[in-house]
């Protein structure tokens, strides 16, 4: 039976994307080797048009600065390539069917759905385990996006803050990692 356990926040939310990207670079002692030159030049505005939603800012920054990453060889995250943002977005609403076939499974007491629908979920990560890591999405600024867990073990939770400060807040053992296991420090390019 899945089940959805609670919600965590932040002890601080972060000032903006780069201190949310720093507190990761912080979390991640090897990420800042990985940072790429340059920003990857993402066409953003074609690619959420298409999606037909706009992105949080932490999120594109770390898309921008790094390379898909790896995390604690668990936890993958990456986005679109310049110039792949049509595949990215295609292969985004495949992952929502498959996120539409979960929320429909899933024995909850507050149901969710995969986006488009209102309060949607949105996929920005995945588990070498099967665990997916979205964002609620909602009609406020995508910044104030909550991020919602749906664990392998049938355990669901919430973040109430961004993507890339999760990420910080998993690694660096801030969060209780509620039907996930603890995520080493260690971060890799996919």
């Amino acid at each position: 039976m899945d089940h959805l356990v609670g919600t965590q926040s932040p002890p601080r939310r972060p000032a903006g994307p780069a201190d949310a990207v720093a507190a990761l670079e912080r979390a991640l002692p090897g990420l800042a080797g990985l940072r790429l030159p340059a920003p990857r030049g993402i066409d953003w505005s074609g690619l959420e048009a298409e999606l037909g939603v706009g992105l949080p800012a932490d999120y594109r920054l770390l898309c921008e600065l790094y390379p898909s990453l790896v995390i604690g060889d668990f936890l993958a995250v990456g986005g679109p390539a310049p110039g792949e943002e049509a595949g990215w977005v295609e292969t985004t609403r495949e992952e929502l069917e498959t996120v539409a076939e979960w929320c429909a499974e899933a024995d909850l007491t507050v149901p969710l759905r995969a986006f488009p629908a209102p309060g949607g979920l949105l996929p920005w990560g995945a588990s070498s385990q099967g665990d997916f890591f979205h964002w609620s999405t909602g009609p406020a600024d995508p910044g104030e996006w909550t991020v919602t867990v749906a664990s392998r073990s049938s355990v669901w939770w919430h973040y109430t803050g961004g993507a890339v400060q999760f990420l910080a807040d998993l690694v660096g053992g801030v969060l209780e990692p509620w039907g996930l296991p603890r995520v080493r420090a260690e971060v890799a390019v996919w």
